[in-house]
């Protein structure tokens, strides 16, 4: 388990316990945040292994998951469940990520400075053993970086017009909607109560 999908020790606890449930159901934990405030918030975001999940199967993911968090109760405090999609503009937090994203922007912050540096914005070039290919533009001239995995704190895809044609793409091709049904459809505009 990487901290980029859980940071802190109980979000890794958190995901140690809910994991397992997630992948039973066929999809995988991107992120887990356990966040506090006046009433706790446990944020969850899953996607399938191929991208592309929905509003059912993020309640299908939080019945399972609040099943299990009731049997173990990690969680001393009342808190709110909150199961979500990763987003368009999602973090990137699994190696795979980004040989899956490539070609795509990023913005990445490491842990420790890299040649006085925390923050690195460029073009994902995909993976390299244990580090991350990154592009980047510097002083007119392009140059390919590798950054090791582990020295990651965040990393998130920019959200660009590329990104938004193919997350269309990808809705598209796994959606089988019969938009046929829809042709067919006649709109009543008198209320049943109104005599003619």
């Amino acid at each position: 388990m990487t901290d980029l999908i859980a940071k802190t020790a109980i979000d890794r606890r958190l995901a140690e316990i809910v994991g397992p449930t997630i992948e039973g159901l066929g999809f995988e934990l991107v992120r887990l945040r356990l966040q506090g405030g006046k009433r706790a918030t446990l944020q969850i975001m899953a996607d399938r292994p191929e991208g592309g999940i929905d509003v059912d199967d993020c309640a299908a993911i939080s019945t399972a998951v609040s099943a299990v968090l009731d049997v173990e109760d990690p969680i001393e405090e009342n808190y709110a469940l909150e199961v979500s999609s990763p987003g368009i503009d999602r973090p990137l937090t699994r190696l795979k990520d980004f040989d899956m994203w490539d070609g795509y922007e990023v913005k990445i912050e490491t842990s420790e400075m890299i040649d006085g540096r925390r923050r690195f914005k460029g073009v994902i070039r995909g993976t390299e053993g244990d580090e991350v290919l990154l592009e980047l533009e510097e002083q007119g001239e392009t140059l390919t970086i590798g950054l090791q995995f582990d020295w990651l704190s965040d990393a998130k895809l920019v959200l660009t017009d590329d990104l938004i044609a193919e997350m269309l793409r990808q809705k598209k091709a796994t959606e089988s909607i019969d938009e046929t049904q829809f042709d067919d459809i006649e709109t009543d505009t008198e209320s049943p109560d109104e005599e003619t």
